[in-house]
């Protein structure tokens, strides 16, 4: 059996002072600051942010308790809860922050992910204050009925939607394939009603066309692969000896952050995307990936309108930043905050604004949105009779 040996060590007393006493004040101070530290450091450790509530709910149990007695008629309690989350939410007066049943959960992520069912193929956005017909799909229910771009939505079966959100909208038009579906838009100041059958609905995210040595990437939304399906068929420019690219961000709402740097690795390399400031989470920045560049020396135009939105803005002022794109078309929308999503235990799901984005320049853009380089407009005129100016200029330059 080995024999241990035991060695005596000697500790400076004054040292010993000395470091009791750093770690007495170190605690004291992780100990004062302990929630601050906890909320900033939690989301990478995978834990969730803590706050000790100091809002006392006696008024909410009054008024609940008061209906409870008094209210002729049934109260559902599930939709009480529903609603009292809803307008706690709505309370901060936060157009992006929102409280999604579970229901409307998935709707949100069928949405996100393209996933939107059947419906009758039109794209829709709020332009001058209502829900307007942004353009119609090719070959779908929507174009052949007659349906054109910048109608205003005014009634789904007969139901008033006109005060709607967008979303909400665009959720009462969908349903299963094969059924009917009235809907009813305003025109000139004229109504006119068209019943549809509802059709299943292809809606990729993106996809390429080719003019000559151009190529015309439309990329519709970010998906969490978005950025990876553009970096494959950009593969494909190598080869077919693409000098040109093109862009197209219009009338793209936005989604993973993730995925619009995926998209800029083509053109960045290793370079900052976006920098979000936050009071929770601290200051941070998303960068590129390293030695995917393969489209930083080919000449590139990006389009925009005023429906590009969150993450397709933060391609847009990225590029134009760096000075790599021409951005031509319509100033874009202007969302220049960040979500989080918070699974709730009811399978709901709690959309927070968490911090505010700003350009590789720090340029913040919300409710300001990226003007462009080239600015040239696209009426609903133009749409319907399928003119395209924007495009047209950006085959020019």
């Amino acid at each position: 059996m080995k024999k241990i040996e035991w060695r005596e060590r000697k500790t400076s007393l004054g040292n010993a002072i000395i470091i009791g006493a750093v770690m007495a004040v170190l605690g004291v101070f992780v100990g004062m600051n302990w929630d601050t530290w906890y909320n900033n450091f939690a989301p990478y450790l995978g834990f969730t942010n803590r706050k000790t509530s100091d809002m006392d709910w006696t008024p909410l149990n009054e008024v609940y308790n008061q209906l409870s007695v008094t209210f002729n008629g049934t109260i559902d309690k599930n939709k009480i809860i529903d609603g009292a989350k809803k307008g706690l939410v709505e309370a901060l007066e936060d157009p992006y922050t929102l409280y999604m049943t579970a229901d409307e959960t998935k709707e949100f992520y069928d949405d996100l992910h393209g996933n939107v069912g059947s419906g009758i193929g039109v794209e829709v956005g709020v332009r001058d204050g209502y829900v307007r017909v942004l353009r119609t799909l090719p070959d779908n229910p929507a174009r052949r009925a007659g349906i054109l771009a910048g109608d205003i939505l005014f009634k789904v079966d007969g139901e008033e939607v006109w005060s709607l959100s967008a979303d909400e909208v665009a959720t009462k038009i969908r349903g299963e394939t094969g059924s009917k579906v009235t809907v009813t838009v305003v025109r000139d100041g004229k109504e006119y009603s068209y019943e549809m059958t509802r059709e299943v609905i292809n809606n990729v995210s993106a996809y390429v066309e080719y003019d000559g040595t151009t190529a015309i990437i439309h990329v519709t939304r970010f998906d969490e692969d978005t950025g990876k399906k553009v970096q494959t068929m950009a593969q494909e420019f190598l080869k077919r000896d693409i000098r040109k690219v093109i862009l197209d961000l219009r009338n793209n709402g936005g989604g993973y952050v993730s995925a619009a740097a995926d998209l800029l690795s083509l053109w960045l390399d290793n370079q900052t995307v976006v920098m979000q400031k936050s009071l929770h989470y601290g200051n941070t920045e998303t960068k590129s990936s390293s030695g995917k560049a393969i489209l930083r020396n080919t000449k590139t135009v990006v389009l925009v309108n005023g429906s590009t939105a969150s993450a397709a803005e933060i391609v847009a002022g990225a590029l134009q930043d760096y000075g790599i794109a021409q951005i031509v078309g319509e100033k874009t929308y202007g969302k220049g905050v960040v979500q989080g999503l918070y699974d709730l235990s009811d399978g709901g799901t709690l959309k927070s604004t968490i911090a505010e984005w700003y350009s590789p320049k720090e340029r913040s853009i919300n409710k300001t949105g990226v003007t462009p380089d080239i600015e040239v407009e696209r009426s609903y005129e133009d749409i319907n009779s399928m003119r395209d100016p924007q495009l047209d200029k950006a085959k020019e330059l």
